[in-house]
């Protein structure tokens, strides 16, 4: 028989939810599918071959299990657990309202280093000394 492990132990060792804590808490609000049913249960038990459909960073996550793993290992370990089938996230043009809003910033962009403050400091006083 293939072995199963707990949902939220699974959603742990594959480094899908920081702790099996916060794990238990996504899986009771109702934000993760088996197999295209939901649970509500972070005991209920995944194997081999299992879909989980999950809701997790505002963004669909869909991932066929393929081993049930036996501990957090690191990254590269835990990626071998599953198939990533997630589909493409929405182009920025058909998000949402709220999110198309928020800008993207290029790099350097943003707020100004404490050196660039500084020299900006130094031009201002310049000006008012003349």
């Amino acid at each position: 028989m293939a072995r199963k492990e707990r949902l939220d132990k699974f959603l742990f060792f594959s480094r899908a939810i920081k702790s099996r804590t916060l794990a238990q808490k996504i899986i009771e609000t109702g934000a993760i599918r088996v197999n295209s049913e939901k649970t509500l249960d972070s005991d209920h038990m995944v194997g081999a071959g299992d879909v989980l459909t999950m809701a997790i960073h505002d963004r669909i996550v869909v991932w066929k299990i393929l081993d049930p793993g036996t501990r957090r290992g690191p990254a590269s370990e835990a990626q071998g657990l599953y198939e990533d089938l997630s589909p493409e996230p929405l182009p920025r043009a058909e998000r949402s309202p709220y999110e198309a809003a928020i800008a993207q910033r290029s790099d350097g962009a943003g707020r100004p280093t404490k050196k660039e403050r500084r020299e900006t400091d130094r031009l201002k006083d310049d000006d008012q000394s003349s």
